[in-house]
């Protein structure tokens, strides 16, 4: 019931922010409904009045005016959809920029529980469905504007006809909102499977060089073949209800259209009505199955809507991983990172201090723990128990988008972009910052002399034309770039050689001097270009030195780092 809501929500929203457009647009198709029912009655005009008593210039009197009411009636077609059309897709560009302004929000939260294809999914599929009922809403009100229009026009030729019309056609609009509903719970399910199969589809993918080096092809085309299967199930049921619905409807149509017409035949047959009225009666009757028929369809595509529009509405009411903080960090910020008995998941009553510009090393035993430490500093999550501070203000304070400007966490799996090299680097950088000295110090040089555009040569989606290390030290780079006061980065070097892994700890102490740094790390060479190593062991701190010092005099720290 509350997806139901929210998805009424979202529907508003959308038709709210395109009214002119579907105003518009609905004037004119009214416009042309009208002047289809027209057609007929001024094709009965003609028969009497310039057929059954001949008269050549009525006839071409009235053969200009029913030119006219055509050219009026396909400009009112032409220019209606147009302007319907365009509400739908302005209404779907929105609502994809909230989706997409909701997953970048800083607070984050609308990915949990959710692949990347689902998202994808969400910001497009659904989008483009809720945006359609925009054109829906435009030709059902056509529609309906058709069908009173017919049906007037058949209260003038005869009163019992009309009567009919007024009658039948309201019954036929609820029949069609009744058989529209298996269709909204069908398309549901629908979009859910093939949300679902586009996630594990991008799951596929992404790791296709891990898949093709376990060997494991076969399981995880499997895989997909049952998600995939899953979601062609739900398709065709979703299909057969669309169906059913379409012809019960059409069924329904074509048996009150059947009625109408005996109706009008037996009324010729006793003299009531003439022979132009009975032209004018069989052309409206054959002129009303599209306006009820679109408003049969309109019934669909709403109840489609009002699926897609729930599934928006759970993404953009997702909680975010965090909550509060809207003050600013100190400016400029000194770089001081405290942690106050910090106590989350496996990390137990951590007490640390980063001075500024310390050149710090962290070596977690328990890579659990190491995830839970970047993920409380990176404000990812908040800590059960204790602090962290930065310049002596809680990050809990500070807005999440203002604590990144001053703090950045480069996690392990760092993903990279379609896109040049050097895009890569600068994409956080600061403007007109020279992304030299950070290329340099992550050997990026290497990288760019591999590639036939140098830096600019593009690296593919997540960097797939590149090999583990050489995504590694782009991604290092990129953070190093960015240029924040306080960076924190999480084995940068675990797939590079020990020559580059030498010259990347030098070339990272060399760009970062004098501005604060944690490397959480197990590498000793990053290790031993630090000013000092913290060791965490069993979730809390138990050593504390140089790191000669305690590869000397630690056996834990010794076995963490040198095996």
């Amino acid at each position: 019931m509350e997806a139901d809501t929210a998805g009424r929500g979202v529907i508003r929203r959308a038709v709210a922010g395109q009214r002119r457009d579907v105003a518009v647009g609905s004037l004119l198709g009214a416009c042309h409904q009208i002047g289809e029912a027209l057609v007929p009655v001024l094709i009965g005009l003609i028969v009497d009045r310039a057929v059954v008593r001949p008269d050549g210039g009525a006839l071409a009197i009235w053969l200009v005016v029913l030119a006219v009411v055509y050219t009026l009636l396909s400009f009112g077609f032409r220019f209606g959809a147009r302007a319907g059309e365009r509400a739908a897709e302005q209404a779907a560009h929105q609502l994809r920029l909230d989706v997409v302004r909701r997953v970048l929000a800083p607070h984050g939260g609308a990915e949990a529980g959710r692949p990347p294809g689902a998202l994808v999914n969400v910001a497009t599929e659904d989008a483009r469905r809720v945006g359609a009922v925009n054109m829906a809403l435009t030709l059902g009100i056509a529609a309906v504007v058709g069908v009173v229009a017919g049906a007037v026009l058949l209260l003038r030729a005869s009163l019992p006809l009309g009567l009919l019309v007024l009658i039948g056609a309201p019954v036929l609009m609820a029949l069609g909102h009744f058989l529209a509903r298996p269709l909204q719970h069908r398309s549901e399910a629908e979009q859910e499977q093939a949300a679902h199969a586009s996630g594990v589809a991008a799951d596929l993918v992404a790791g296709v060089r891990v898949l093709k080096g376990l060997r494991a092809e076969r399981a995880a085309v499997d895989r997909y073949r049952a998600t995939s299967q899953a979601s062609r199930e739900a398709n065709v049921r979703a299909a057969r209800a669309a169906a059913l619905q379409t012809g019960l409807m059409l069924t329904l149509t074509g048996t009150f259209i059947a009625l109408v017409a005996l109706v009008g035949g037996r009324l010729v047959l006793s003299g009531s009505i003439g022979l132009g009225a009975l032209v004018s009666a069989v052309g409206l009757a054959l002129f009303l199955p599209g306006p009820i028929g679109m408003l049969a369809w309109v019934g669909a595509e709403l109840a489609k809507g009002r699926a897609s529009a729930a599934r928006i509405a759970d993404v953009l009411a997702a909680p975010g991983e965090t909550t509060g903080g809207t003050a600013e960090p100190a400016a400029p910020a000194a770089g001081e990172l405290r942690l106050n008995g910090l106590g989350h998941a496996g990390l137990d009553a951590l007490d640390l201090t980063v001075r500024p510009g310390e050149h710090l090393g962290i070596v977690v035993t328990d890579p659990a723990d190491a995830q839970t430490l970047l993920h409380c500093l990176a404000r990812r999550c908040d800590p059960d128990r204790g602090s962290v501070e930065l310049d002596g203000v809680p990050v809990t304070e500070l807005a999440p988008d203002a604590l990144r400007s001053v703090l950045l966490v480069a996690e392990h799996d760092a993903q990279l972009f379609d896109g040049t090299l050097l895009e890569n680097v600068t994409a956080a950088a600061p403007a007109g910052a020279d992304p030299g000295p950070a290329m340099d110090a992550a050997a990026v040089d290497e990288v760019a002399s591999a590639l036939s555009g140098g830096t600019g040569g593009r690296i593919g989606e997540r960097g797939s034309s590149l090999s583990g290390g050489q995504r590694q030290r782009v991604a290092l780079a990129r953070a190093l770039a960015a240029d924040r006061s306080v960076l924190v980065v999480h084995d940068p070097t675990t797939a590079v050689d020990a020559a580059t892994e030498a010259r990347i700890a030098a070339g990272i102490r060399r760009a970062r001097m004098g501005r604060t740094t944690v490397l959480v790390t197990s590498s000793p060479a990053l290790l031993a270009a630090t000013d000092r190593v913290v060791l965490v062991d069993g979730g809390t701190i138990t050593a504390e030195a140089p790191h000669e010092d305690l590869v000397r005099d630690h056996p834990v720290y010794r076995t963490a780092v040198l095996t």
